[in-house]
């Protein structure tokens, strides 16, 4: 099997032009990165080693990120993930004004996933509640499937444990899109390895598709259902056998009359179906390949597959707009 190298974008949000602006801020923050890394307060744990403007940062980051770590692999797969042989960096540009924002690589080769690298920007608030637990979910599932994942499966994921204020104005993009002809027929979204060239609406129906899955099963059913979808390509039969749903366009039907009634909570029987507890779930959560195992002439010939976010404030403001169309394009 080849190597596959992967980028995986984070959250982005609030339109077109906001988003270029906030990829320019994105990159210049990491110029700025470059130019001042001599300066930078650095801290190291198990898996990971951080780069920030103080050591106070240095910190905070590190300890956060290994705590997401841990506890995020429990309630995604319900395991921990095993120490990675090599740690991960995470280069930190912090500062109130700072549009928040993430980028993280690493290879696929062979069953295996190694190379990480995690930049990220923006506030401390919005690093510690946003943006860090959305990349650590990233090297979750890279952890856990060791292949890439559709790209609406990954970021919707990804973005239902940000904070809720950033939740919220992905739901509020998403009326956008859907109201103005922007919004992704489901065989088309199901069927992306890639993002599209008009990637925010992904980014927001991804969002929303993957919550109203996870609040009818749970997280430990969500990666079931992806696992299940992986394995056979079959993705209308891994829906029927996981939600009862029969096919890819049925969901789409489904998701839209949920949408447009205003995305209630689901019934308390289906709210009240838990995962299976931590101690019981038999689900196979592997690390990074060990050091001893030499990465393959593919594997050093393919830039890495990289998760990145440009990703604009929480505080951008989002247009509102009425109830979401009655169908995509």
């Amino acid at each position: 099997m080849e190597a596959t190298a992967r980028m995986v974008d984070g959250r982005k949000g609030g339109g077109l032009v906001r988003w270029l602006a906030a990829w320019l801020g994105l990159v210049a923050g990491w110029l700025v990165a470059a130019d001042t890394a001599a300066h930078a307060a650095g801290y190291r744990t198990a898996n990971f080693i951080v780069e920030a403007p103080t050591e106070a940062l240095a910190r905070k980051i590190g300890d956060a990120a290994e705590q997401y770590r841990d506890t995020l692999a429990v309630e995604w797969t319900g395991s921990p993930l095993p120490r990675w042989s090599r740690p991960c960096p995470i280069t930190a540009q912090v500062a109130p004004n700072l549009g928040a924002g993430g980028a993280t690589s690493f290879v696929f080769d062979r069953g295996e996933v190694f190379n990480w690298t995690m930049t990220i920007q923006g506030s401390e608030e919005r690093i510690l509640d946003s943006v860090l637990p959305h990349e650590i979910t990233h090297t979750i599932f890279a952890s856990h499937f060791r292949r890439p994942l559709p790209r609406w499966a990954d970021e919707g994921a990804c973005t239902t444990v940000e904070h809720p204020v950033e939740r919220a104005r992905q739901h509020r993009l998403l009326l956008e899109f859907l109201t103005t002809g922007r919004g992704i027929a489901f065989p088309e979204m199901f069927a992306m390895k890639e993002y599209p060239a008009d990637v925010l609406p992904l980014y927001s129906q991804g969002y929303s598709l993957a919550r109203y899955l996870i609040e009818r099963g749970g997280r430990h059913k969500y990666v079931s259902f992806v696992t299940d979808g992986l394995a056979s390509e079959n993705w209308s039969a891994s829906l029927d056998k996981h939600y009862g749903v029969t096919s890819v366009a049925q969901m789409q039907h489904v998701w839209l009359d949920w949408v447009k009634q205003g995305c209630p909570a689901p019934p308390a029987s289906l709210a009240a179906a838990a995962p299976a507890p931590a101690a019981a779930w038999s689900a196979t959560t592997r690390g990074q390949s060990p050091d001893s195992r030499p990465a393959s002439p593919a594997a050093a010939a393919t830039a890495p597959v990289t998760t990145s976010a440009a990703r604009s404030s929480i505080y951008a403001q989002a247009r509102q707009s009425g109830q979401a169309a009655s169908a995509v394009r």
